[in-house]
């Protein structure tokens, strides 16, 4: 019998309100600003396209991220099992929803641990942020890591989130001294993700500063987590509070480029609205390694693991015809001046 608490009914409620709600941000992403250069004369054969990267010393069969979900209850345990087994058929990235709920009921742990199905993808661990403020720190780090045996630690930030939630936890002064401190001791690369409110240029500054490997910039124009909270109260005033923050961040686009401003040594992961293998290969064009998905896979997974690689292959299709249709043969010819703003 499945334990019930708190966080896992909070986990319960997010994977029902994203399956059945309207969760759009108010804003877009920015990508509908910019267009590939169509060639009518690619003189590239299709079948010659080449779409493998390599991240973190890792291949990759495509630039795509199975973006960081969920774990915690049986549920999230069956889609995270679909996930990664799409993942390995396909050989594309993975990242697991927060493992705090794991940390403190170790037994939940097995909803998270997926790599005996998936042996060769590049898998993220992940914990919150905040919780370096609430009693965690190189410990529970390593032990999110170890729980699945992963490649990097995902550390998420989600500002808006904990001010809304009526538990949320919002002590966030202090935080960069102590993101330093997991950078400098981690055997792994350490990456930091917005969760759908993008990152601004000083944000990016400091934390480049503290020894991040790489960022996850999750702009807004996707899933707006003020959106969820709203549709998981019964309270009309916090009801009204998440309403207000519906149209709240910095756009996906927007964020890469302050990136490529700010750090341009960091590897970027893009996510946050997108939707298509179009949407992956223009970030991937404007410098990102990787684009990222969360939404369409987990309504992807919920129905079967069948569907899940049914949609990655859909998306790699799309990235592979971007890449033809641009004259190019590689992820790297598809940076070299491939995509123009409208």
């Amino acid at each position: 019998m499945e334990e019930v608490t708190p966080l896992s009914l909070r986990k319960s409620d997010h994977i029902r309100i994203n399956l059945e709600q309207d969760v759009q941000s108010g804003l877009t992403t920015g990508l509908e600003q910019y267009h590939f250069v169509h060639r009518a004369v690619p003189e590239v054969n299709l079948k010659e396209v080449d779409s493998s990267t390599t991240l973190f010393g890792k291949l990759l069969g495509a630039p795509i991220l199975i973006s960081s979900m969920t774990g915690g209850t049986e549920e999230a345990a069956r889609i995270n099992q679909n996930l990664a087994t799409a993942a390995q058929e396909t050989q594309v990235a993975m990242g697991v929803g927060s493992q705090r709920i794991a940390i403190e009921h170790p037994e939940l742990a097995k909803t998270f641990q997926i790599r005996p199905i998936a042996p060769d993808i590049l898998l993220f661990a992940n914990l919150g942020a905040i919780q370096l403020n609430y009693g965690y720190g190189v410990d529970e780090c390593q032990r999110a890591i170890d729980m699945i045996e992963a490649d990097a630690l995902v550390l998420h930030f989600n500002v808006i989130q904990e001010a809304i939630q009526r538990e949320g936890e919002t002590q966030f002064a202090g935080l960069l001294d102590k993101i330093e401190s997991i950078c400098k001791v981690l055997p792994v690369p350490v990456i930091v993700k917005e969760v759908g409110w993008g990152f601004s240029k000083q944000d990016i500054s400091l934390l480049a500063q503290a020894g991040i490997t790489a960022i996850d910039v999750a702009g807004a124009g996707g899933t707006s987590w003020s959106n969820v909270e709203k549709y998981r109260t019964e309270d009309e005033y916090r009801y009204k509070l998440a309403d207000a923050f519906s149209d709240w961040g910095i756009s996906t686009v927007e964020s890469i480029l302050n990136v490529l401003e700010v750090a341009p040594s960091l590897s970027i992961i893009a996510s946050g609205g997108l939707r298509t293998g179009v949407d992956i290969a223009k970030c991937v064009a404007l410098g990102a390694s990787l684009g990222g998905m969360a939404g369409p896979f987990l309504k992807a997974a919920a129905q079967s693991m069948d569907e899940t690689i049914r949609m990655i292959n859909l998306i790699k299709e799309e990235i592979n015809i971007c890449i033809f249709a641009t004259s190019s043969k590689t992820i790297a010819q598809l940076r070299q001046d491939k995509l123009i703003k409208k």
